[in-house]
């Protein structure tokens, strides 16, 4: 039996990043994957990334007269392509370390002090001071009857391996990872029809955001089915068939060429052997950590989306930051410090948010003032002829600072950050005001919004 000074399950952001803090502080220390395809964790090669080059080739498709069957091609050969250099940037990243041992393998808890790791080749037993698991999520599959035998079906990470673009693709959810490949196929050329079980569009949105967003993804001729509970799926015509039933109780269906399973992700602890152990889960199957991130057992932290939290790549990042403010620094930073966790929703265009919505800031009696900005009021949003969307923050009119804010415009990104980082400082909406931003610039757009 081999003896680490850590041994950490997963190679996602956080566990990656603190590998190479732990070998830098003089520690021995074992990342243990899986599978080779999965070297720098779910980001890098089934989620952020290939999907947001799949947004940004999409996009380009406006401007191209390549026919749309040879653009799809060319674009899932530029993902590929990317992500095989960032895996692989990502192994030398670790393996080159002299302290860093990377195994390839499936990694079952013995107990809670050991690991068995089954690798290609041979079973090996490994142990370690510290263990730090980083598994992340795996894509829901819905109780359907006849999805076991459908053969045109795929989850977020399968469909984008499709090298042939579906002419008619069928979305069940319309949650942000279904609405964004939706945006992607449209604009790629696809036929794309959504059924969500929800009872209104974005439920979780602002109802003046939501039907911004409705708009723009019905100009893509997008076609959208609420409040309706997918009964069957079957084989037909060299496709699929979806039976859906309506709140009018009127049943209906719907064919598609692909069909994309897009409802929700749930921790990835499968196979762990956390039974072995005195780590425990709960209901949804996250490990269970306290505002350290340490599980139930004093020697074992959980990152990532394996324990219930965001599922954001940054989080993890930021997991990692809270694991080594323990292990090196003075431990003050804790979930608890963590605010104002923004996202985005690579729509086209962008949709992003921080902080309070109105509904939020009504649900908890808030007191609170809102301002808006239509997106065609922005120079550089005409200069990129993305005039779509709607910008939208709430103002404590007591204290001045700024509570939330939602932008659906181009590079709304990148601006939400600059929200972000005001509310953080926890500075007057006159900052971002009368601030200096460069011209022409979506940037500056926030001058105008908090005017």
């Amino acid at each position: 039996m081999k003896k680490f000074d850590a041994i950490i399950i997963g190679f996602g952001k956080g566990g990656k990043t603190l590998a190479s803090t732990l070998a830098k502080s003089g520690q021995r220390v074992a990342v243990i994957e899986k599978s080779a395809d999965m070297y720098g964790g779910t980001c890098i090669n089934i989620a952020c990334i290939p999907t947001k080059s799949l947004v940004h080739q999409s996009n380009e498709r406006k401007l191209s007269s390549t026919p749309k069957e040879e653009f799809y091609m060319n674009a899932i050969a530029q993902k590929n392509a990317l992500t095989a250099f960032l895996r692989n940037k990502n192994f030398h990243m670790l393996d080159d370390q002299e302290a860093v041992t990377v195994i390839t393998g499936m990694a079952t808890f013995v107990d809670d002090r050991r690991i068995q790791v089954k690798t290609a080749d041979e079973t090996l037993e490994l142990t370690a001071d510290k263990f730090f698991i980083n598994t992340g999520s795996l894509p829901i599959t819905p109780p359907i009857d006849g999805l076991e035998n459908a053969v045109f079906v795929y989850d977020s990470t399968t469909l984008q391996q499709l090298v042939t673009l579906p002419e008619k693709l069928v979305i069940i959810g319309g949650g942000y990872i279904g609405l964004e490949f939706a945006s992607i196929y449209a604009n790629f050329g696809s036929e794309v029809t959504v059924i969500d079980s929800s009872p209104e569009f974005l439920p979780r949105e602002d109802r003046d955001i939501a039907e911004e967003v409705k708009k723009v993804l019905d100009a893509k001729k997008i076609t959208f089915v609420v409040n309706s509970k997918v009964k069957s799926v079957e084989n037909r015509d060299g496709g699929v068939v979806v039976s859906y039933q309506s709140n009018d109780s009127k049943h209906a269906e719907a064919y598609g060429n692909a069909l994309l399973l897009a409802t929700g992700r749930k921790p990835n602890t499968e196979g762990l052997g956390l039974e072995n152990t005195s780590v425990e889960v709960n209901e949804r199957g996250a490990i269970i950590v306290d505002d350290n991130l340490k599980t139930t057992a004093d020697h074992i932290w959980a990152l990532g989306d394996v324990n219930g939290g965001p599922q954001f790549t940054y989080i993890s990042l930021d997991d990692f930051r809270i694991v080594k403010d323990q292990l090196f620094g003075d431990g003050r930073y804790t979930r608890k410090e963590r605010s104002n966790v923004p996202y985005s929703v690579f729509i086209d265009p962008v949709l992003s948010h921080v902080g309070l919505n109105e509904n939020m800031a009504k649900e908890q009696g808030i007191d609170y003032k809102v301002v808006s900005l239509p997106a065609a009021a922005i120079p550089r949003a005409r200069v990129v002829q993305q005039t779509d969307g709607l910008l939208k923050a709430l103002v404590d009119p007591e204290t001045k600072e700024i509570l939330g804010c939602t932008l659906f415009c181009a590079e709304s990104s990148e601006m939400i950050n600059i929200v972000r980082v005001a509310m953080e400082a926890k500075l007057p909406y006159t900052f971002l005001r009368d601030t200096i931003f460069t011209h022409p610039s979506m940037s500056e757009a926030l001058n105008d919004l908090f005017a």
